[in-house]
């Protein structure tokens, strides 16, 4: 009972942050107390920063990298010229949208692409003289997908770096896997979006009223060298398991590269990115990843882990539908990154191995990406979300934001899981 009070407690410090308490404090809060208990003993702390840190150090260079470009107009370029493709129809920029945030997240990570793609959409909205419903269509569109269409690569959610990180994925060996996945799910996200926001979208739009898309660069050497790096971090990332390079050395030599581009352009503030940069990721990880522990030694993940072992015993099916749903509805109650936690550190506590393994992991990775959009709290980038709306003027109330996740998150998230189960192989 003590485990669980303690990831309850963390979890709601984390999402309520009492006396203006970040995500890292308070989850460092939870560690602390964690650790004061006897829940986890300090020993174990080195085993848990080896789990984390290469995660935690690449997403920290994601997300730079994704702020340098962005700074410097990358990303604004691309959404007008988005804009302009929709040839005025609004159903027609809907889907190109989608697929423009579902490229943006695989390669520059969820949290990345919605702390630069949500205020991207609402200008072009405020360009385009959209209504509040429309408006609000676009941007629910666009921070559905970024955490939904975050499976195709390690490096497009936290969730999947510490996943391949526990079982020994290579980049490629994941990729295989989840590409085809990520494709149905972002073919069902643009059927189920056009289904329930087609009547909000405005028929027609004017794309002369949108500004030419090189007026959006800022420094045209950084835009360039994002251009040259992006296919070469691509490269490096599926190079570096057979290098033995650690990801996050990669993504830290490409968003180098790009930093020391920026450090020469009079027009990005290179200094100032590198200071915004999500640092305290690294010790939120590590803090969550010591909560969960604490199950682990009261034995309740060695249970869920045998659970979902018997279950797969069943076959494919049932193990992928096992591990994705129950991760899903943890994730949609208690943020998906604890969540994940659990079922990773069952499914090596329970042995299993093989196809049995590939499916629950696998599962559990599609239903911690997915699920998490059943509820405001259930990942860090739906906060981030709500968090950047209101700061733009757009107030979405967490009814609001209900509604729409019950509609739209089951049907992907079964979609996800049965073209999984097909990859895999029946």
């Amino acid at each position: 009972m003590l485990a669980v009070l303690l990831v309850l407690l963390t979890v709601a410090l984390v999402i309520w942050r009492p006396l203006g308490l970040g995500p890292a404090r308070a989850a460092t809060l939870g560690a602390a107390l964690t650790l004061l208990t006897g829940a986890v003993h300090p020993s174990e702390l080195p085993a848990l920063w080896g789990a984390t840190w290469n995660a935690t150090l690449t997403l920290v260079g994601l997300i730079t990298l994704s702020l340098l470009l962005d700074a410097a107009g990358f990303f604004r370029w691309a959404a007008l010229h988005v804009a302009r493709w929709g040839g005025g129809s609004g159903r027609r920029l809907l889907i190109l949208l989608v697929v423009f945030s579902a490229g943006v997240t695989a390669v520059f990570a969820n949290d990345g692409g919605v702390l630069i793609l949500t205020p991207i959409v609402l200008e072009l909205a405020g360009l385009l003289s959209l209504p509040r419903p429309a408006t609000l269509a676009f941007a629910l569109a666009v921070g559905f997908v970024v955490d939904a269409a975050s499976l195709p690569l390690t490096i497009s959610n936290l969730t999947n770096i510490i996943a391949a990180d526990a079982f020994r994925l290579g980049f490629g060996e994941y990729a295989r896997v989840m590409v085809p996945v990520d494709l149905a799910v972002v073919l069902t996200c643009l059927a189920v979006l056009l289904a329930v926001y087609g009547r909000t979208l405005p028929r027609r739009y004017d794309p002369a009223a949108l500004p030419d898309p090189a007026s959006a660069v800022l420094s045209w050497g950084v835009f360039r060298a994002g251009w040259a790096v992006t296919p070469l971090l691509l490269v490096g990332a599926f190079l570096a398991e057979e290098l033995r390079v650690p990801l996050s050395a990669v993504v830290g030599l490409a968003a180098g590269a790009v930093w020391l581009v920026a450090a020469r352009s009079g027009n990005v503030r290179s200094r100032a990115v590198l200071r915004s940069a999500p640092w305290n990721v690294v010790l939120f990880s590590l803090a969550m990843y010591t909560v969960v522990s604490g199950l682990r030694d009261a034995g309740i993940t060695g249970t869920y882990g045998a659970w979902l072992a018997a279950r797969a015993e069943g076959g494919t099916l049932p193990g992928v539908l096992a591990s994705g749903l129950s991760v899903a509805g943890l994730s949609a109650g208690l943020n998906n990154l604890p969540a994940l936690l659990t079922a990773l550190l069952g499914l090596r506590e329970s042995g299993v191995t093989g196809a049995a393994r590939d499916a629950l992991l696998f599962g559990a990775v599609v239903g911690a990406d997915i699920g998490p959009k059943l509820t405001p709290i259930g990942s860090l980038a739906t906060l981030l979300w709500l968090h950047v709306l209101r700061g733009r003027g757009l107030h979405v109330t967490w009814g609001e934001y209900l509604r729409a996740g019950l509609v739209l998150t089951p049907p992907v998230l079964l979609a996800g899981l049965l073209a999984l189960w097909l990859v895999l192989g029946r």
